[in-house]
């Protein structure tokens, strides 16, 4: 028998690998990127082309590579980083498996241009699917450009399943943004279709967050350090008046961006019984630790890490961000230290001085009667008149609502609403008791009118006073426009300005008095969170989004109008019974269960 295990060609081991540490155009810039920084770089440069489809340029002044050096550079498990198993535990570098080039090589056509210091002439390396095709002199500068052309070229099924540019582009400024925001110390630049999106210099650590990720966050920061004998932390944390959907989240430690859902739990933990239920906070949070005491070789990705102190390191996070939150929210002391700012008046009066004072006199009238009835006042009307019709008005008014008659919970509405802890909504039907929560039923409502609005292409508007300004992040900006014509249709007015703000000029009806810049955010955020969507989906979000942030509050003292007004809204739709996102909005006693519970 003949045997039957052999081992794989180099170009198909790198297909392979490529599959795990190459995912999707912006996996090239993350590994690129890290390679740049592991060179000793302070300036890097990254351009991008049709969302990296086309080209995902690197450009650095770091160490750069001899010839041989940028022909090993491809070979797997290749690297400069590690020589013996001893240097997985002391990493010190973003990169050390020595897959990413190879892999990239495998599945795109890349172009290197390098040179040292102590050379006069670099090298240039043209390869494509692992195959190495030109090697020539180059009168590059210092540093290394890499060029990575038509991503997957030679893997069509990849090529196919790739998202579109838009989503694309949103993980490769989500990449970017990681990389950037543990290096202040390192200038970066970014440009999409010839057009630079960051320019970010080096600065300190608060202003590379304001530059990356907007201006208004610098009002929301607190600062957050300690420091013990496992671990040093540092970072900021955002405000409890701050909290939202989707809030921006990360963890870093030495100088590695990582997802760790127990620590993330420990900071949730240290927000509870001060946000409301589904907010999130912001933090930016970067750990110091022995290398020896982690290990990052779990995953290509090297977002996975293990800790050899889980439990004291998530107990120093939980105690670290209570007690920041704790002072940020404290009494304001007063400040005592006034002297020679207020002058205090003394009184230095005496006794026989306070005696001699002239006392007011006060009199009283004795026949002042307020019941009585005086020559410029009316009589006062019946008390019975002023209820005149009231009852039977509100019947004929509630005769008006046509509801479907395929269940006993839709008869017409034949007695009047009453309103039960500001919250809850009671009226009587034929069949029963109904109670409605107030806050559900609107938001039931106003998601059916909103998702009206997108298909008639328009709603009812109210213009704003003065114009809002709105600040979104570069990934925010780029889901934007194709969002546009969608949100205009709930009624919002709102136009382009310099970089990634927009000036709102008016807002949907149901929403005036409402923060404008907070609705038109969230409905972005509201799309970004499940990442790609088909359009049917994505109106489904932003509707539910701005729904919940419209309707009316569950602790609001409703009029009788009100009230009449949402019963009939919400026994006219279909469904009523939960809302978008699935939670009951009303329950029904039946007459026999009322009987039954009183006998």
């Amino acid at each position: 028998m003949s045997d039957i295990i052999h081992l794989l060609p180099d170009h198909i081991a790198n297909q392979i690998a490529a599959g795990e540490v190459i995912q999707r155009p912006a996996s090239v810039v993350k590994e690129l990127m890290e390679n740049a920084i592991d060179a000793g770089a302070r300036h890097i440069t990254v351009n991008i082309k049709d969302a990296g489809r086309t080209l995902i340029q690197v450009v650095d002044d770091g160490k750069g590579m001899t010839e041989m050096d940028a022909r090993m550079a491809f070979e797997r498990h290749a690297t400069s980083k590690i020589a013996t198993v001893e240097d997985l535990f002391a990493l010190h570098t973003m990169g050390f498996r020595g897959e990413a080039l190879a892999s990239i090589a495998a599945v795109a056509q890349v172009e290197v241009r390098t040179r040292t210091k102590d050379s006069d002439v670099g090298t240039c390396l043209s390869i494509s699917g692992s195959v190495v095709n030109a090697v020539s002199p180059d009168p590059c500068c210092v540093g290394s450009i890499f060029s990575v052309k038509n991503l997957f070229y030679n893997v069509p099924a990849r090529r196919k399943f790739l998202k579109t540019n838009e989503v694309e582009w949103r993980h490769i400024v989500t990449e970017f943004e990681r990389v950037a925001l543990v290096h202040p110390d390192l200038s970066f630049v970014m440009r999409h279709q010839d057009t630079a999106i960051y320019d970010l210099p080096v600065s300190g650590l608060r202003q590379r967050i304001l530059d990356l990720l907007g201006k208004n966050l610098n009002r929301i920061l607190l600062s957050l350090e300690i420091k013990t004998s496992i671990v040093a932390i540092r970072g900021f944390i955002g405000r409890i008046d701050s909290t939202k959907k989707r809030g921006m989240q990360y963890f870093f430690v030495n100088g590695r961006f990582m997802r760790h859902p127990y620590f993330h739990k420990a900071v949730m933990q240290a927000y509870e019984q001060m946000i409301q239920p589904g907010e999130q906070p912001d933090y930016f949070i970067y750990f110091d630790v022995d290398p020896s005491a982690i290990d990052v070789n779990i995953h290509p990705t090297k977002t996975e890490i293990k800790f050899e102190n889980e439990y004291p390191i998530r107990q120093i996070i939980f105690s670290a961000v209570k007690e920041t939150l704790a002072k940020a929210n404290s009494v304001p002391s007063i400040d005592f230290d006034t002297a020679g700012k207020i002058e205090i008046p003394v009184c230095n009066q005496t006794e026989e001085h306070i005696s001699g004072l002239k006392k007011p006199a006060i009199t009283v009238d004795q026949n002042y009667n307020p019941f009585r009835e005086t020559g410029h006042l009316q009589p006062a009307q019946s008390w019975e008149a002023l209820y005149e019709d009231f009852e039977t008005g509100r019947f004929k008014s509630a005769e008006k609502v046509d509801v479907s008659s395929d269940n006993e919970l839709f008869d017409k509405i034949s007695s009047p609403c009453f309103q039960y802890k500001n919250r809850y909504v009671i009226t009587p039907l034929k069949s029963g008791l109904v109670i409605i929560e107030q806050h559900r039923a609107h938001v039931r409502i106003l998601y059916e009118r909103y998702l009206g609005c997108m298909q008639s292409g328009h709603s009812a508007s109210q213009k704003l006073l003065f114009p809002e300004t709105v600040d979104f992040t570069a990934e925010e900006a780029s889901v934007l426009p194709s969002l546009t014509t969608e949100i205009k249709a709930f009624g919002f007015d709102f136009s382009p300005q310099e970089g990634d703000s927009y000036a709102i000029y008016a807002v949907p009806a149901d929403a005036a008095g409402k923060n404008a810049t907070a609705l038109i955010k969230n409905l972005v955020i509201a799309v970004m969170e499940d990442g790609a969507l088909e359009k049917e989906r994505k109106n489904e979000k932003m509707a539910l989004s701005l729904a919940k942030a419209t309707a009316i509050s569950a602790g609001k003292i409703l009029t009788l109008e009100e009230m009449d007004t949402l019963v009939a809204s919400l026994f006219a739709i279909p469904a009523n019974g939960i809302t978008p996102d699935g939670l009951p909005v009303l329950t029904l006693f039946s007459d026999e269960e009322l009987i039954k519970r009183l006998t």
